[in-house]
């Protein structure tokens, strides 16, 4: 009886979870609408009094924790930030813990969510108008360029979508070409979240999330392909080190430097 017991309590603090995230964030929603007339880097900062409090009540409510290593990596200046992405608990995370302001790099249908996406649409992240084709990049290098020379940092993740843990990786080479282009250094992520928050499933399990901060990739004097390699080559051995069950059963242990465009 048990485990059914565990469950059920896990279920019933999982919907509380969520309950305190919806009730929570129409407010701050509208808050970031009416503070709209501040200064881009404090309206960030405000704006991220919600994702604060979402990381707090996951640890209060669900017994979600973590860890954090490498925290010595992070540079002091221009970077990018290419990070594994396995749920939706590393992007609240995230503006929580960098020391810089950051933008996130998402398609622009993002705005019509309602409440989250209004107000994402008024603190000037990097929104990309996908019918532009292939001028979107150019899209990204234009607003990239400003942000980074404004003192704040950029997240791409470099998979695209969230992956579920021990699934094969399939890296873009967007962030690279970005960090080439700009010459900001890339920080490399690696996490564990989807052991406790799995993608499309509202369950919660209690336990701590490992994040592994890597050394910074400097680009200069390499093409967007070698940092590609080098980004996926630390995330997926580092992810081997984080979650060996996953990669148990797997002959080629980290299957490392073949990039996808």
């Amino acid at each position: 009886m048990t485990r059914p017991i565990a469950t059920l309590g896990a279920a019933l603090r999982s919907a509380l979870y969520l309950a305190l995230l919806i009730v929570t964030v129409a407010p701050y929603s509208i808050g970031t609408l009416l503070w709209s007339w501040l200064p881009p880097t404090r309206r960030y900062w405000m704006a991220t009094g919600w994702t604060r409090f979402a990381i707090l009540s996951g640890r209060a409510v669900c017994g979600m924790r973590y860890q954090v290593l490498g925290l010595e990596n992070l540079p002091d200046g221009p970077a990018i930030i290419l990070s594994k992405h396995q749920s939706a608990w590393e992007t609240l995370w995230l503006t929580t813990a960098m020391p810089r302001p950051l933008t996130f790099v998402y398609k622009r249908e993002l705005h019509y969510l309602p409440f989250v996406g209004w107000a994402m649409a008024t603190l000037g992240m990097i929104n990309i108008d996908r019918s532009r084709g292939s001028n979107a990049f150019e899209q990204v290098v234009e607003r990239g360029s400003e942000h980074l020379a404004q003192g704040w940092w950029i997240v791409i993740f470099p998979e695209g979508t969230r992956t579920a843990p021990g699934a094969a990786p399939r890296y873009k080479t967007g962030g690279p070409r970005l960090a080439v282009r700009t010459g900001a250094q890339v920080i490399p992520i690696a996490l564990n979240s989807g052991e406790l928050w799995p993608r499309r499933a509202l369950l919660k399990t209690p336990g701590t999330i490992t994040v592994s901060i890597g050394p910074p990739i400097d680009p200069a004097g390499k093409t967007a392909e070698d940092v590609a390699e080098l980004v996926e080559s630390w995330i997926e051995n580092e992810m081997h080190r984080l979650a060996p069950h996953r990669y148990a059963d797997r002959t080629d242990r980290a299957r490392v430097g073949t990039v996808h465009a």
